[in-house]
């Protein structure tokens, strides 16, 4: 049973973009080699974006399901750190 704890949160919210990456890069991109892929996203904006959307949306999943489970702190942690994720990926988009 998960604790109802803003770190867990923090860390589910941290893990699942980073498995929604690393699937998007195999299920889109594994012809090329994962620095390709890196030099790719800096230089394509719409594949990063892609990206990102592939990524944030296993945090709305979790997030969907430890309010089901009413886990609220859990959830906030995981809201923090997608409202993070959506603000670095605005950031790229406009800066890189």
């Amino acid at each position: 049973m998960v604790k109802d704890k803003y770190i867990t949160g923090v860390l589910v919210g941290l893990f699942f973009p980073l498995v929604g990456f690393f699937g998007f890069y195999k299920w889109k991109f594994s012809i090329f080699s994962l620095s390709d892929f890196l030099s790719l996203l800096i230089q394509q904006k719409s594949v990063l974006s892609a990206m990102i959307s592939v990524s944030l949306l296993l945090n709305g999943a979790a997030l969907s399901f430890f309010f089901q489970k009413e886990k609220d702190k859990v959830a906030k942690g995981i809201f923090f750190t997608t409202c993070a994720y959506a603000l670095i990926a605005i950031a790229c988009k406009w800066f890189l």
